[in-house]
């Protein structure tokens, strides 16, 4: 094993230990070992002497004709490897500290969510599951997702622990926020996982008896961000509904809670988040206050025209 195999060996269980996300580990590790095949097609430079000319060089290769933020994700992920050698001692300065990445469009588009008669369809559909254990799984989890707006990876690390029956809270932990929140279920995913519970222990008898995790395949095994991804897809795909995703369900559980009235410091906590200017976004798409005063605008009576009816998607 070569130096620099050894020094990103070291860099990826130290991620690891800082508790990173595995999804953002494996991007990182992808990421350096392209790295590592791209200089052994080179004149062989120890890690020490590598300079700003050989990350550029790097970089400049690898992005070429890639959209601007893949650009800045392949600088980011040598930024980060880079404070790690300055960190050992390796190299005396990063030189990817001081070198931009390109202007990426500030301008972030709204949140898109799922109507109201799509959802009507994934249910439905997800009822109509073949299998005995994915008829109880997919309607227990899209009302969990729907229900508390969860993000993906907060879905995916869910365990059987975090799901209190008693009182009808979801514990969700705080990897992504440093905070972890307890979420109160919506009444009908309650009832949902209590269909759901009797086929995962039933699942989780077979070779792996005590995975913690709440969602499971049908062999008992917990359900990655990836599997569900594929999955929701393919209901989508049988339900006639446009390709959604899971973090459509967060954002329309929080645009349709605004809809139905729910202020928007409850709807920051049950989120998540934390800062009240991520939650401000969904009054863009939903906001019932804004609509109501459209509908008293002058300009009705100055034409003579009714207020338009109130439509929900």
């Amino acid at each position: 094993m070569g130096q620099l195999e050894r020094l990103t060996d070291g860099y990826l269980q130290d991620c690891e230990t800082r508790g990173i996300a595995p999804t953002t580990l494996a991007g990182r590790r992808r990421e350096l070992e392209r790295f590592e095949l791209w200089l052994r097609r080179r004149p062989r430079v120890p890690v020490a002497a590598l300079t700003g000319e050989h990350l550029v060089a790097y970089v400049r290769s690898r992005t070429r004709f890639r959209a601007k933020a893949t650009v800045g994700g392949v600088m980011s992920h040598l930024r980060c490897f880079g404070e790690y050698l300055v960190a050992r001692g390796v190299w005396r300065e990063n030189p990817l500290r001081w070198l931009r990445g390109p202007k990426a469009d500030p301008r972030r588009p709204l949140p898109r969510r799922v109507g109201r008669e799509q959802l009507t369809r994934l249910f439905a559909e997800a009822a109509r599951a073949h299998r005995t254990h994915h008829r109880h799984l997919w309607p227990a989890l899209l009302a969990v997702c729907y229900g508390t707006g969860l993000r993906r990876g907060e879905l995916e690390r869910l365990d059987l622990t975090d799901f209190d029956r008693m009182t009808g809270l979801l514990r969700i932990d705080g990897r992504k926020t440093g905070q972890e929140r307890r979420v109160p279920l919506p009444a009908v995913a309650v009832q949902l996982l209590d269909a759901y519970l009797p086929h995962r222990f039933n699942a989780v008898t077979g070779p792996t008896p005590a995975e913690p995790a709440l969602f499971v395949s049908e062999t008992g095994r917990r359900l990655r961000g990836e599997r569900i991804g594929h999955a929701l897809h393919g209901l989508a795909r049988r339900a006639a509904v446009p390709r959604v995703t899971l973090h459509q369900f967060r954002h329309s559980c929080a645009a349709d809670l605004l809809e139905e009235g729910v202020g928007l410091p409850e709807i920051q906590r049950i989120l998540g988040h934390a800062s009240a200017g991520s939650t401000c976004r969904y009054a863009q798409i939903a906001d019932p206050a804004r609509r109501a005063a459209m509908q008293r605008h002058p300009i009705n009576e100055l034409l003579g025209l009714a207020p338009l009816p109130e439509v929900h998607p």
